[in-house]
């Protein structure tokens, strides 16, 4: 990586013409967050094969940006960097430049977050990434400052310099970027292992440790990683007071505002602690914060009935799923009955839109019957509304959703499962000739959500106890064996995998 650098900061800053119209196509995006980006000078293409095709017929490398609605740092870009008429013009001139929500494309943010991290040692949004035409990266990192003469970190020289190196250092940009993605796709296949009572038992000893030093460093963040790694830690006697630490100030920060979690993922990870909370220490303090957050995160889901997907805010499947999963249990264990019936109303609801028996579900929560030409959704698609739909039925007793469940289960293990371990986190694309639109990953880690493969383990563990059947117990053992060696000091990334493997191991 710091060979590549050099070559980028080597030349000097070279002009070239701009050979083809590029218009910015933001205006329709299906997101807000993309069609907000329609005013900017830099003209946005969308994911997708065009983009790629268009680069060849160019002759310029791709400018990947990478943000979401909720990230602070994407807001900051977009008002400080890419407003810039300077850095619009060098970026038109220079590159063929591509927006991507991660909401709506995480399995695009998650492939290319892992070859920043290949490429730079960085984990973070938003993502800027440079590829070549055929979608493999090459150069990149998480925000860049607009103007940095002194490092020539920021974009006005950064620009130039990668697209001088992507013209007349082309064959040593091939190769790098070859390396790159083929240890971004080959990553995981030398990390199995046998799963022991004594990797959980160290991942605890690591999660605690980086919650205990967020906690005494003030950086303890309203996010699904740290309230899955406090609900970890509340299991376990030696390590609750950590996890209690750890809720509390996250309960005292602004972090369960809905204004500063719009799409109510911190406040579902949290309202799911703090009911374990209080049935751990019996503290009223936590039954009348759950209380607060599960009835304002019922308020906000859509009903069964709702026509579309609750306004021009797109909504999609794996957030809602989670959200609902997380009310459905929070409300039972709280007492709360209405949020409960509204939370099953909410998944009817998801369900009707999304869910075809044998199919399983799509991506996007919207109108409209499901068709051969709807592509089915993510791995963490089918394995959030399997994990809803059990928690409907333990608290209904209704036999319908464990059926979906299993089906959606049935689904994953025909659809995404890798002979060689673990599940990939698309389904079986088409033959594409561009690897950047068919390459298929896989990844374990929480980040926004829980981490795929974890999250199927994890229904896996749960099915077998529900329906008696310990198939499902050694298939999540399978699973979580495939990721055995990626688990090591990862902390709290590591929370969801750890509670899996507590599960299939059914240790106490």
């Amino acid at each position: 990586m710091r060979g590549l650098f050099l070559v980028l900061c080597a030349g000097v800053v070279a002009c070239i013409g701009e050979r083809g119209p590029l218009t910015n196509r933001m205006a329709h995006s299906p997101t807000t967050y993309l069609a907000r980006a329609a005013r900017q000078p830099v003209r946005w293409q969308p994911w997708g094969r065009d983009a790629f095709t268009l680069a060849a017929k160019l002759d310029r490398p791709i400018l990947l940006y990478v943000g979401s609605d909720t990230c602070h740092w994407c807001a900051e870009t977009d008002r400080a960097i890419y407003t810039d008429p300077e850095i619009g013009a060098l970026i038109n001139t220079l590159f063929v430049p591509v927006r991507v929500d991660r909401d709506e494309r995480p399995d695009v943010a998650q492939r290319y977050q892992a070859a920043v991290e290949r490429l730079a040692g960085l984990r973070g949004w938003p993502l800027t990434v440079f590829l070549t035409a055929d979608g493999s990266a090459f150069f990149g990192g998480t925000y860049f400052p607009a103007d940095d003469p002194i490092t020539g970190r920021g974009l006005k020289q950064l620009l130039p310099e990668v697209a001088k190196s992507y013209r007349e250092q082309r064959s040593f940009v091939v190769q790098q970027a070859a390396r790159v993605r083929e240890l971004v796709l080959t990553g995981n296949r030398e990390l199995s292992g046998t799963l022991r009572p004594s990797l959980v038992q160290q991942g605890i000893v690591d999660v605690r440790r980086d919650l205990d030093e967020a906690v005494r460093s003030r950086t303890v963040a309203g996010n699904v990683m740290d309230a899955q790694a406090a609900s970890l830690l509340l299991r376990d006697t030696t390590a609750r007071a950590s996890a209690l630490r750890a809720l509390d100030f996250m309960l005292d920060t602004t972090a369960g505002v809905a204004g500063e979690d719009p799409a109510g993922l911190v406040r579902a990870a949290l309202v799911g602690t703090v009911a374990e909370a209080w049935i751990v220490t019996a503290d009223n303090h936590y039954r009348e914060a759950g209380r607060a957050l599960v009835r304002s995160l019922a308020d906000e889901l859509p009903s069964a009935d709702h026509a579309s997907s609750g306004g021009s805010q797109a909504v999609f499947t794996d957030q809602e799923a989670y959200i609902i999963e997380k009310v459905l249990l929070a409300a039972a264990t709280l007492g709360e009955s209405t949020a409960t019936r509204r939370a099953r109303a909410a998944l009817d609801g998801v369900l009707l839109r999304t869910y075809a028996r044998g199919w399983g579900v799509r991506h996007s929560v919207a109108p409209g019957p499901r068709d051969s030409g709807t592509p089915p959704g993510l791995l963490q698609d089918q394995v959030e509304m399997a994990l809803a739909c059990i928690a409907a039925h333990q608290v209904s007793g209704e036999g319908g959703y464990l059926d979906v469940a299993l089906d959606l289960a049935a689904v994953t293990e025909s659809g995404y499962a890798d002979p060689a371990g673990g599940y990939f986190d698309i389904a079986d694309a088409a033959p594409s000739s561009l690897p950047g639109l068919a390459d298929r990953t896989k990844h374990v880690l929480d980040d926004v959500l829980p981490g795929a493969n974890a999250g199927t383990a994890l229904l896996l563990a749960r099915l077998a106890q529900v329906t008696g059947d310990q198939a499902y117990r050694r298939r999540a053992q399978r699973t979580l064996e495939a990721f055995v060696g990626a688990i090591s000091g990862t902390g709290v990334r590591a929370a969801t995998y750890l509670a899996a493997a507590r599960e299939t191991l059914q240790i106490p």
